[in-house]
This record gives C-alpha cells, sequence and structure tokens, in this order.
C-alpha cells in the first residue's frame, strides 16, 4: 500500500513537471507571425463642369451602372441665357460678314452712278464756260476776275467729279479684303463662343465614367450643386487590391511580383492567391520593438500593394487580409 502511495506521487510529480514544460514550451516559442491589410477598391468622383440645381438623380446607392448611363441631371437657367446670347452673337456676326461680302446694295451703286455723272455733267459745263470766258478775256472783252471765277469753278467742278466717280467705283468693288476677312474673324469667335456654352450645356446631363456600383449620394433633387463637386461616388470591385503595411523585417518576404497567399477571414478560411504590384519606395510610421532585454529600436513599416491574381467572389472594400509570411 505505501508502495502504491509512492508510485503514484512520483507519477503526479512527472505529469506535473510535463505540464510545466509544455507550458513553458509554448510559452517561449516563437508564435506564428500575422500579417494583417484591408481590401480597397477604385472610387470614381462623378460630377459636372458647371454649377446648378439637382433636377434629377437616376441612381439609388448599391446600384450597379455600366459606363455611359445617365446619372443624374442639372438644370441652369444662367446657361440657359447664355445659350440664348451667344446664339444671337453668331447671327449677328454672321450677318455682317454677309453684308461686308455683298458690299453695297444695287440702289446704293445706282445712286452713286447717278452723283459722278452729275458731277461730271457740272464739270463738263464749268470747263466749256471756263473756255468761253477765257476767249473773251483774250479779246480784251472779259475783266480777268471774272476769268478767275470762272477758272476757280471749273477746277473745284472737276475735282468733286473725281470724288463721286471714287465714291460710285468704291461701291462698285465692295469691301476690302482685310475687313472681309476680319468679317470672318468674328464670325468664327462667336461661333467658338456658341459651341463652349453648347458644351457646358452638354454637361448638365451627367453620365457614368465607368462600371462600378454607388456608394455614395451626396447630394439629392432640388439641393445646388457647385462646379466639379461630387454628387454619385462609385465604387469598381473589379479593380480591388489588398493594402498591407510590413515592418521592414519581413519585408523581405514580399519583394515586389512575388506571389502571396492570403484569407480573407469574412469570406471564410479559404486561401486566395495575390501578386505583390507595389512596394513603397520610403517607409511610413515605426514601430518600436526590443531586441532585447537592455536595447531597442524604431522598426519602419512599409506599405505594399498585392491584387488577386482571380476575381473573389464577395469581395468587398474594407475587407480584412490576413498573411502569414
Amino acid at each position: 500500500m505505501r508502495l502504491f502511495k509512492v508510485f503514484f506521487i512520483v507519477v503526479l510529480a512527472l505529469l506535473a513537471a510535463a505540464f510545466v514544460a509544455t507550458a513553458f514550451r509554448r510559452a517561449y516559442q516563437p508564435q506564428p507571425q500575422i500579417v494583417q491589410g484591408q481590401i480597397e477598391a477604385q472610387q470614381y468622383a462623378v460630377s459636372s463642369k458647371v454649377p446648378g440645381r439637382i433636377a434629377a438623380v437616376h441612381v439609388s446607392k448599391g446600384d450597379t451602372v455600366k459606363q455611359g448611363q445617365l446619372v443624374f441631371t442639372l438644370e441652369s437657367p444662367e446657361l440657359d441665357a447664355k445659350m440664348a446670347q451667344a446664339a444671337a452673337s453668331r447671327e449677328a456676326a454672321a450677318a455682317m460678314a454677309e453684308a461686308v461680302e455683298k458690299g453695297a446694295r444695287r440702289q446704293q451703286v445706282a445712286a452713286a452712278e447717278n452723283q459722278w455723272r452729275q458731277a461730271k455733267a457740272a464739270a463738263d459745263l464749268a470747263e466749256k464756260t471756263f473756255v468761253r470766258i477765257d476767249s473773251l478775256f483774250r479779246d480784251g472783252v472779259m475783266a480777268a476776275q471774272k476769268r478767275d471765277e470762272a477758272q476757280a469753278q471749273f477746277t473745284a467742278a472737276r475735282h468733286g467729279a473725281e470724288a463721286a466717280y471714287q465714291a460710285y467705283t468704291l461701291a462698285v468693288e465692295g469691301a476690302r479684303q482685310e475687313e472681309k476677312e476680319a468679317a470672318a474673324a468674328r464670325v468664327r469667335i462667336a461661333e467658338g463662343a456658341e459651341r463652349e456654352v453648347r458644351a457646358l450645356a452638354a454637361d448638365t446631363t451627367i453620365h457614368s465614367p465607368h462600371d462600378g456600383e454607388v456608394e455614395q449620394l451626396l447630394l439629392q433633387a432640388g439641393e445646388l450643386a457647385p462646379q466639379g463637386f461630387p454628387v454619385v461616388t462609385l465604387v469598381d470591385m473589379d479593380d480591388a487590391w489588398a493594402v498591407f503595411h510590413v515592418r521592414e523585417d519581413l519585408l523581405r518576404h514580399f519583394p515586389k511580383d512575388a506571389k502571396i497567399t492570403a484569407t480573407v477571414p469574412a469570406l471564410g478560411d479559404k486561401e486566395h492567391s495575390f501578386r505583390v504590384t507595389r512596394v513603397a519606395a520610403m517607409g511610413d510610421f515605426a514601430t518600436w520593438r526590443a531586441t532585447d532585454a537592455g536595447k531597442g529600436y524604431d522598426m519602419r513599416s512599409f506599405e505594399i500593394e498585392a491584387r488577386p491574381l482571380a476575381p473573389i467572389a464577395g469581395l468587398r472594400a474594407g475587407m480584412s487580409v490576413l498573411v502569414r509570411p
């Protein structure tokens, strides 16, 4: 009986020693390291180049939209007024250019011709009168004063006829080439201004720039949308990747183009393959790590990105990703 007690005590001591040894071994055994990251995805902000009041938003949160699908529309009375002004300026410039190109009207040309012929007839009469008076002056019948007056009238009539003829030829020829080119340039300026306003008006109907899922609606119908303000944000989960912040002592496990295996806890224990597509050139923040009882140093972290090699069903932005180096 006493021998049995001794044996029992020895067995208990051995079991206790084994338990203590196992506990110490587990306590001091290096634990498997896990690098945790999260899923990120490409986002698109849908906005307008022109300010206005939102007439309608044609999508809702969670909707899947395709590239080119109508997302929201704006109404802008100011833009409509600018459109009317631009159209009127273009029409006015075109009318002026047409007038310059055609030159004087037929009635204006005829009037100029009549004025020239009238001035020419007066000049011919003044010339004949001067010849008669000059002949009488030579015969000593007419005074020199009368001869000088007749000569002055003839000279003035001749210059008047020349001026009338130049006005007539100008009416026939029309505007100079430089004036025609200037008028045509004014038409092009007006047309350019109208095209600019039309382009802005077209941006009051906003379409999706890419396939994606509606994540946020920042404004609703009736609210004012400033220029460039994102009204709707889209997330493209087909363009998703994982982001990790890796300590520098583990960075050797994540070289660029390396294939890594990771799990997404939200989707179960299934492993997924990723490829490292980016390793940051500069370290971010530092984590203090003791190397022994009396020393320690800051361990820098580097951001890396890894993209899945195959689509992952159910993947969402913000999900955690775990990697064991």
